[in-house]
């Protein structure tokens, strides 16, 4: 077996030549930006002596909820149900397992892009009897510019990192050789973005007269991006 003749004029040296010496560098980019949605929770209850009564007084209680938040439009980018259920409640007291009444609760979920309508549909949803609102938090898509501009940040540092340190050697920047994001090499899942944090909680009850809209302040937004690059430059005269 004839062993292939390997070219020894471009040796692999993971850390580069004297002819070639090497830069590795991390860029880092730190944005706070405006938030562009906001989530809210809303947990419609109901209560009765018994099941029909309860899920009857639920879905009455849950399309009064949703048809409210549809008056608000396209201020509403997304309107979701979650999870709903019907459960009774033994008497503590007495022989045997004899039920005392039954709750209903079924739990929605509104994304907003209109802040200033945010305010007044929390407050006329927090007005309504057994609801609970909860939120807002406050977020940025994931396919925000803000992540966008992040990334080119930490590229455009990173680059200016490697020059100054060609610099102070007296010499330049010649080629990128590797630019990677932070664990790129060994990518494990993303955690989910965090959002805002809860800025408001409340039970309605029917009242005669319609609540101020509450003023909420949106909340700002961290955005964060690094990269691991490698350059070489021209060698020095040390």
């Amino acid at each position: 077996m004839t062993t292939p003749a390997t070219d020894d004029s471009h040796p692999a040296v993971p850390y580069g030549t004297p002819d070639a010496p090497r830069i590795a560098v991390r860029g880092e980019a730190h944005l706070e930006v405006d938030p562009e949605i906001a989530r809210i929770g809303i947990t419609v209850a109901s209560r009765g002596r018994d099941r029909r009564a309860a899920l009857d007084d639920l879905t009455r209680r849950n399309t009064s909820a949703l048809d409210l938040i549809k008056t608000y439009g396209e201020a509403v980018e997304r309107l979701e149900t979650g999870a709903f259920s019907i459960s009774p409640e033994l008497k503590d007291k007495g022989r045997g397992e004899r039920i005392h009444a039954y709750h209903g609760r079924v739990h929605i979920t509104a994304e907003l892009t209109d802040f200033t309508a945010l305010g007044e549909l929390t407050t006329h949803l927090a007005d309504l009897d057994l609801t609970r609102v909860d939120g807002p938090w406050w977020a940025l898509r994931p396919d925000s510019p803000a992540h966008r501009k992040a990334r080119q940040q930490a590229v455009k540092e990173a680059v200016q990192r490697a020059r100054e340190y060609a610099e102070a050697l007296g010499t330049s920047l010649a080629a990128l050789v590797e630019l990677a994001d932070i664990g790129a090499e060994n990518a494990q899942p993303y955690p989910p973005a965090p959002g805002g944090r809860m800025r408001s909680m409340a039970y309605g009850a029917a009242a005669e007269d319609t609540a101020a809209p509450l003023d909420l302040e949106p909340q700002r937004q961290n955005v964060y991006a690094a990269v691991n690059a490698r350059f070489t430059m021209a060698p020095p005269h040390l």
